[in-house]
């Protein structure tokens, strides 16, 4: 049975979880109550076993699209054929944000615009990851599917062929298919509810438009409170919706993809399971977020961080974990999904993350960069929160010299990682300031110690004379695109003429037509095998890095590149393969996120630069090689 493309889905959702549409209108992603919650739709991972709920034209031949309703999370999937065009419109109505819940609600509208259509559904449930068996009571107002305590309740809005609808047998599970004709101006819909404890119930017309009125006002006026009216807009807006889309209301906790097991190489072992709340992931999104304006989400998050910080554990891994699930637990054991082949083939299906338990040196860093940032922004830490604060930078003093895993997370052993160390500059640096600007209590004396001495050993041994770069960890040669961010983090100037040299070593190695890798896996043995695509968060620290150091036409040049290997919505997983397709989880909090920051701070300096020379930016011997090439071919 043939996967749809990575690309070819739009998400919706209701900041509790998510779900993936594709362009043939099947959910094949969805899990509740929450994000890490077991799947009850995961055709995304196993055609036969996953389960779908699929809302299309009973007849083969048709030309689909899909867009978003303008300014919302509210899907629309169009079809075109010879008798007409109808649509199916999905969404997700936006749940009490303050507390968590087990009910949720997925409505899918379906309505012909123009002619007639027949439309033909399937709802094949198969509850935590398809390893439960369900039962189905089918009533002439709806079904119920139920499986280990969760309840599925499909409330219809109009009989859609529930008269002439037949059961799906399945050993799992019984299903339900149908199908009904449509004229243009008739709708039909469908509502699945988790959590209802009552019989399934006919919709009201009203409540219908209601809950879809609502929220297209929550999304608009989500996004009425950005205070970004760069070059950009519509590009910057959609990635701020999918970062609001993939945080957790009730605790603020963002994670890091909605998917699990989404894989880096087609038919690879590189799937992971990315439901989770990276301290990582999460400082980007705040620090992309707080750029746009939005202040109360990084309220929410630095009050989930600060409830985090543990006593300093006796393994020696550090008063943070490298990431825990949405409510804050850590308990995420990592675990092989043997039943399930894996999307396209590609096993081993794992849920949970084996790499929460390891050392990353640069999550204090980011951590410190987006609190500070936040600081400025008004959000100011409190006074248990300061305490919590010393507390890391105490451990950090002790631990900032020790080998680790690195951001990338590798698999191949720990290293003295150039990234982790200045990072845990960074982590010093910031907390210097934020206890000079607010006259906090707090070892200013150790902690400028301790960021000069990083600062040292990075120059001496984070430098590689031979490679004429800044490279991956001490000892190597092999670079690392994770070390874009020292100028971002000012740890070195952008006109420094040793980053220079490693902004052109990169390019020359990590480089493929404006895509970055995040390093070369063949010379750095990461302890998996095959390869991946080139990564995108890297491709946007790259135009950021470009930016900085004034290469502005070449940073715009590739900012502009990029866009046309987003998906069709403006979407973007993790990785880029080969011939363009879409790679990794689905979509992808780093990819969005670096998005944001580029477009920000290329609309700055853009802005800047046509300040000074109103007449137009020239076009630099570096943006035209850029594009032509040098000549030497």
């Amino acid at each position: 049975m043939d996967y749809p493309l990575i690309a070819d889905h739009g998400l919706i959702g209701d900041l509790h979880t998510a779900a993936l549409v594709t362009k043939d209108g099947e959910i094949d992603w969805f899990c509740a109550p929450r994000f890490d919650s077991p799947s009850i739709f995961a055709a995304l991972l196993d055609r036969a076993k996953g389960g779908h709920f699929r809302i299309a034209p009973a007849e083969p031949g048709y030309v689909s699209k899909q867009l978003y309703f303008p300014d919302s999370a509210i899907l629309i999937t169009r079809f075109m054929t010879d008798a007409g065009v109808g649509e199916v419109v999905d969404f997700m109505p936006v749940v009490d944000t303050k507390r968590a819940t087990d009910n949720h609600r997925l409505v899918r509208l379906v309505r012909v615009v123009r002619g007639e259509m027949r439309f033909a559904f399937d709802c094949m449930p198969r509850f935590d990851y398809g390893r439960a068996t369900h039962t189905l009571d089918v009533t002439g107002a709806g079904a119920v599917f139920r499986a280990n305590g969760i309840q599925l309740t499909m409330h219809p809005a109009r009989t859609i062929g529930w008269a002439s609808a037949d059961r799906i047998r399945n050993p799992r599970g019984d299903g339900i298919r149908g199908s009904a004709n449509l004229h243009a101006g008739e709708v039909g819909a469908v509502m699945l509810e988790t959590g209802a404890a009552g019989p399934p119930r006919q919709l009201a017309r009203d409540e219908i438009i209601s809950m879809f009125d609502e929220t297209v006002a929550f999304w608009r006026g989500w996004l009425g409170r950005s205070t970004y009216h760069g070059r950009w807009r519509e590009q910057v807006y959609r990635s701020a919706m999918t970062l609001k889309l993939m945080t957790y209301a009730p605790t603020g906790a963002l994670v890091a993809a909605p998917t699990a097991g989404l894989p880096e190489q087609v038919g690879g072992e590189r799937n992971w399971d990315y439901r989770f709340t990276w301290i990582r992931d999460a400082s980007f999104s705040v620090y992309a977020l707080l750029g746009l304006g939005y202040v109360e989400e990084a309220r929410m998050f630095i009050g989930w961080l600060s409830d985090r910080v543990e006593e300093q554990a006796g393994d020696g891994s550090g008063p943070l974990r490298l990431m825990y699930r949405v409510d804050g637990s850590s308990d995420l054991d990592e675990e092989l999904l043997e039943h399930l082949e894996g999307y396209r083939g590609s096993r081993p299906v794992r849920i949970g993350n084996g790499a929460a338990d390891q050392l990353q040196l640069d999550i204090y860093g980011e951590a410190l960069d987006s609190i500070y940032f936040a600081d400025h922004k008004g959000v100011n830490l409190s006074h248990s929160g300061w305490m919590r604060l010393l507390r890391i930078l105490d451990w950090l003093c002790n631990h900032w010299d020790s080998p680790e895993e690195g951001i990338w997370e590798t698999r191949g052993g720990r290293a003295d990682f150039t990234y982790g160390r200045i990072n845990s500059w960074t982590a010093f640096d910031r907390a210097i300031r934020l206890a000079a600007e607010h006259g906090r209590p707090g070892d200013q004396e150790r902690w400028a110690r301790e960021r000069e001495r990083i600062y040292q050993q990075v120059m001496d041994r984070g430098w590689n004379e031979k490679r004429g770069a800044f490279i991956q960890h001490y000892g190597t040669e092999v670079l690392d695109a994770s070390l874009l961010r020292m100028v971002q983090v000012g740890f070195v100037t952008p006109d420094d003429p040793m980053w220079l040299s490693t902004l052109d070593a990169m390019n020359s190695e990590l480089v493929s037509d404006s895509l970055v890798y995040r390093y070369n896996t063949e010379a750095s043995p990461d302890g998996l095998r095959g390869s991946e695509g080139t990564f995108s968060l890297c491709t946007f620290w790259y135009v950021d890095a470009l930016a900085r150091s004034g290469r502005l036409t070449e940073a715009q040049f590739i900012f502009e590149k990029m866009q046309t290997y987003a998906n069709h919505l403006g979407l973007y997983s993790e990785e880029i393969g080969l011939t363009g397709e879409q790679l990794g989880n689905f979509p992808q909090a780093f990819t969005h996120l670096a998005m944001i920051n580029a477009a920000i701070n290329l609309d700055r300096r853009l802005n800047r630069a046509e300040s000074v020379s109103p007449a137009g930016r020239a076009f630099t011997t570096a943006g035209l090689t850029g594009l032509v090439g040098d000549g030497s071919a």
